[in-house]
């Protein structure tokens, strides 16, 4: 949700247009019994994931000031389950987050939020430490249920650990900088994603995950052949090759100044742990996002999905989904093939408080199911994680 890009727009408002709030989602009928998955790979199966999967919201007089100075920060007020809670109750198996450098640490201890509403800096010691934050927008939207990059993958880690025939978890980073209006305001200023910062991705990385256990570029790439080469014409691994592990990838997409440095000198992102959103022909290009399947999309989903992309979109956007009673994008989204459909209302009840029963899941109480675009001919239903 990229409401920090609104707040030029909205500093001089605190209204709040009155919004519709009913609705639920019209799905497909419920899934067959679990079919083994079987030499099915990653690329044949349909997951749901998460969106923002670290967001939880702020205290009700923070809200009131965050509303003070962006009207549309009422997107904002939602909240996700621990990252564990929604690998284990929740059936997700993409995770979302955002990332801040903090290379010296402490950069993001006391937000302008905070502030504003005379509570004093957080207090968590894991914030003052150097290394990678996880939080939406700093200093305007900076609550989140692991705090720090590490602590995230730590509980993946965890959880993946008690579950090591699970479906391989897909974790989609976004890289971030401080909002230009939030710091004219008084917030700080996040330093670059410079090489040495995205390198600390890495590292952070695999100070969690040891190398059997991160599905990497590496794992991809065949000899001889570029990455996307290798995804076209041999295939992504197995599910069963793949399970128990984790696969990342960058939001940030397309040509700039971040995939530049990140694969300098490594076209096919040799060595790397972090696959890249390559633009098709490209040598990295292998993940992709189209983020809203409705219209000609759905049709450019299937088409990249049956070149052999995994490719990641969303049934839902918080929380102007539930105001427009909008939901039919969900049978859209799992109707694309898109192998990623993430939500930020992956179980039922969640949407409630808004008086809406919406919920975006797959049909039937399954973490996988067989891709309706590019499985092979009577595969259909659930896939066993086993």
């Amino acid at each position: 949700m990229q409401v920090s890009r609104k707040l030029v727009a909205g500093l001089a408002s605190v209204a709040v247009a009155g919004a519709g709030l009913a609705g639920s989602a019209a799905l497909p009928g419920k899934a067959e019994a679990q079919t083994s998955g079987s030499g099915v790979r990653m690329n044949q199966v349909q997951q749901i994931g998460s969106h923002n999967s670290y967001h939880r919201e702020l205290s009700a007089n923070e809200q009131k000031a965050q509303q003070q100075l962006n009207p549309g920060a009422v997107d904002l007020w939602y909240s996700h389950a621990s990252i564990p809670q929604q690998l284990a109750d929740q059936n997700v198996r993409s995770l979302e987050l955002d990332l801040f450098p903090d290379p010296a640490g402490g950069l993001y201890t006391y937000p302008l939020l905070r502030k504003l509403t005379g509570q004093g800096p957080l207090t968590d010691p894991a914030l003052a430490q150097p290394g990678i934050k996880v939080l939406h927008i700093a200093d305007f939207d900076y609550n989140t249920n692991c705090r720090t990059f590490v602590l995230c993958l730590q509980q993946v880690k965890a959880w993946s650990d008690k579950n090591p025939n699970a479906a391989p978890i897909t974790i989609n980073l976004e890289l971030k900088q401080s909002d230009p209006q939030v710091v004219a305001a008084g917030g700080v200023k996040a330093p670059p994603w410079d090489l040495g910062n995205l390198n600390s991705v890495d590292a952070e990385i695999r100070s969690v995950f040891s190398e059997d256990r991160l599905l990497s570029p590496d794992d991809v790439r065949k000899p001889g052949k570029t990455l996307e080469q290798s995804v076209l014409t041999k295939g992504w691994p197995t599910l069963k090759q793949a399970r128990g592990k984790v696969l990342f990838y960058f939001d940030n997409g397309g040509p700039g100044e971040i995939r530049d440095l990140y694969r300098d000198g490594k076209p096919s992102l040799e060595g790397r742990a972090v696959f890249t959103r390559g633009p098709e022909g490209e040598p990295d290009a292998a993940i992709t996002q189209v983020n809203d399947p409705r219209g000609a999309n759905q049709a450019e989903i299937q088409r990249l999905v049956k070149k052999g992309y995994l490719i990641r979109t969303r049934s839902d956007e918080p929380l102007s989904t539930i105001r427009a009673n909008e939901t039919s994008r969900v049978g859209v989204a799992l109707a694309s093939g898109a192998q990623y459909v993430t939500t930020d209302f992956p179980v039922a009840g969640m949407a409630a408080r808004y008086d809406s029963d919406f919920v975006a899941d797959l049909p039937g109480p399954f973490a996988v199911r067989f891709n309706p675009v590019t499985a092979s001919k009577g595969h259909r239903g659930a896939v066993a994680e086993r």
